[in-house]
């Protein structure tokens, strides 16, 4: 086995064209490991970790591309430098006819006067200082870099608050504006419902469960994860709900987040009872009695809030598919599992998605452990190892450190799920494919080898294993959604049409007694 390095001095490449190289570096034959980064303290600290660790290496500074290459021998090494080399030159030069580059935010918008926002996604060293020179030019920002201090965050959105500008983020990863899906968003249509939240694929569940009920989006506006703790103080989410209310195009807003710190949650059900429009909370495991008091209109879970966020907006609620859960194929299922096989694997690329379903988990059963659980009790001890019902959210910092999003590289998910599926106590596995811009091109197709392998095993031991899988996307998207059910139909596994079925009908699969 052989390490090559290859260092670009002062060559830089933002964080969202690495995640795609280093998936596609990862893909050309005979590279057993590659990384492409930037040569920061942290992405260092991820090649140390793996044992790829050079001389050249340590001396890489940040301005610096690092390209690690581990390979079986020096010609594959080398080929795969040819093949990386390509992709890099493909990336510079397949930019567009209109596209324009300006070394600076402030020269960019000095010479694009009608330009009213800035997307940054820079390393996080970085990234606080050029969101405010965005804002300092009168930009709204949306701020997809993460490894921003909270301090920083707070002085950012308190100076975009006092210039009436729009700051998301930092760690915001959805926003659609002006129709203009950003960073990993679905393709919706244009509609009255307006969308502020502090989680990206819950966001992106309600946009596309509000595309399929016949409705459509104004305007999704991401807050970051942070922006509802104590410190923060809900900045973005009280500024994102005043905006939608007084625009003209908005009929109903909705609001999506894990339950926020309880003093900001008093700022934000204030706001909320002083809105012209009706506001539709889901808080992941929120408060009904809070929340309705307030005027809101209270959701458990997501398909729950898109439904009465169309329904509020007009629609017809005799002409919308509810998507009903399939009693019938629960019974079934719970026929084909042996006694033993009593527990939830639940691998999920988006983190509301694994939260949803863990909530769902919660309501029947006590032992329901996860990497992002806030009872202390049941986080796991080792992420890698799971233990009774276990939820996993790969796009946590432990799994992205260094590394594509599993939206964009699901190679981890691959192999936890290859372990899950061996595992004779496990019921039922339920994973998410997120389609839309910036996810991969086909998340069904990469995982279906693995699938297929996993039920021909189970079948050859005798036992039932129930793969259950959701494609959150829309009949827009250009991973074509049809396609993807049907690939995953055909492999055997049973198709959820929501996140909120999905989480159910993996919790009632495993319900022994009733």
């Amino acid at each position: 086995m052989t390490v090559q390095v290859v260092i670009k001095p002062n060559t830089y490449f933002d964080s969202v064209s690495l995640m795609s190289l280093s998936t596609k570096a990862n893909q050309v034959e005979g590279v057993e490991q590659a990384i492409i980064a930037m040569g920061t303290e942290m992405n260092k600290g991820v090649i140390r970790n793996v044992g790829l660790m050079t001389p050249e290496v340590e001396e890489a500074k940040n301005s610096d591309l690092m390209i690690v290459v581990k390979a079986a021998t020096d010609e594959l090494c080398e080929n795969a430098f040819v093949s990386i080399n390509e992709l890099l030159t493909k990336k510079n030069t397949n930019t567009g006819k209109s596209e324009v580059k300006y070394s600076t935010i402030s020269s960019a918008a000095q010479s694009i006067p009608e330009a009213n926002l800035a997307v940054i996604s820079v390393n996080g060293a970085y990234a606080a200082r050029e969101a405010k020179k965005a804002l300092e030019n009168d930009l709204h920002v949306m701020l997809f870099s993460d490894n921003v201090s909270i301090e920083e965050e707070i002085e950012l959105k308190k100076f975009a608050h006092e210039k009436g500008l729009l700051m998301m983020g930092p760690d915001c990863g959805t926003a659609i504006l002006g129709n203009i899906g950003l960073a990993f968003a679905n393709a919706v249509r244009k509609g009255e419902i307006g969308i502020v939240g502090a989680s990206g694929t819950g966001s992106q569940e309600i946009s596309v469960r509000i595309h399929d009920f016949g409705g459509g989006i104004t305007q999704l506006i991401g807050t970051g994860g942070r922006d509802l703790s104590e410190e923060v103080g809900g900045i973005m989410m009280l500024d994102g709900i005043k905006a939608l209310d007084e625009d003209e195009a908005t009929k109903v807003i909705v609001l999506v987040s894990k339950p926020p710190a309880p003093s900001v949650e008093e700022k934000i059900l204030a706001q909320i009872s002083q809105c012209k429009k009706p506001v539709v909370v889901w808080f992941i495991g929120g408060d009904e009695e809070k929340i309705t008091k307030a005027g809101g209109h209270f959701a458990k879970m997501s398909k729950e809030a898109a439904l009465k966020a169309v329904l509020l907006a007009g629609a017809d609620e005799s002409k919308i598919n509810k998507r009903a859960l399939n009693i019938p194929l629960i019974e079934e299922v719970r026929a084909k599992l042996k006694p033993e096989q009593k527990y939830i694997r639940g691998l999920f690329c988006g983190g509301t998605l694994c939260d949803e379903a863990m909530y769902a988990a919660m309501e029947k059963f006590d032992n329901v452990y996860s990497n992002i659980q806030k009872n202390a009790d049941y986080l796991l001890e080792d992420n890698n190892v799971s233990k009774e019902h276990t939820f996993i959210d790969f796009g946590d910092d432990e799994f992205t450190k260094g590394k594509p999003h599993p939206m964009i590289d699901p190679s981890t998910r691959i192999e936890r799920f290859k372990q899950e599926a061996k595992d004779p106590s496990v019921g039922v596995i339920v994973m998410d494919f997120v389609l839309g811009f910036g996810s991969h091109e086909d998340p069904v197709g990469v995982m279906l080898p693995a699938i297929i392998e996993a039920k021909q095993l189970a079948e050859q031991e005798g036992r039932h294993l129930e793969i259950l899988g959701y494609v959150l996307g829309t009949d827009l998207d250009y991973q074509n959604f049809d396609e993807q059910v049907e690939k995953l139909i055909a492999a055997g596994v049973t198709h959820a049409s929501s996140s909120q079925n999905a989480g159910l009908l993996a919790r009632e699969f495993v319900v022994k007694g009733e």
